[in-house]
């Protein structure tokens, strides 16, 4: 199976959209004050399921958009060949 270069631009920038979104929610998470995800300084279970819920976004991001770019250099040694 081919990807088009557009389906394969779009899993690329989905993946690294993933990143920087999820990145940015730990950092919250880590540094949130609200008493949330942690309570008298453990971590409380809202911070390890949302913890749990990027480490699978990252990993599903890296997937997809290796899948883009594995698209992307498959379009382009196909290019060069022809």
């Amino acid at each position: 199976m081919t990807l088009s270069r557009p389906i394969s631009w779009f899993l690329l920038a989905f993946g690294v959209w993933s990143w920087v979104i999820w990145i940015t929610f730990v950092k919250n998470l880590v540094k949130d004050s609200s008493g949330l995800a942690f309570e008298d300084g453990h971590p409380t279970a809202y911070f390890f399921v949302h913890l749990t819920l990027a480490v699978v976004s990252f990993v599903l991001g890296t997937v997809i958009g290796g899948i883009g770019l594995r698209g992307l250099r498959a379009l382009s040694r196909t290019s060069r060949t022809s």
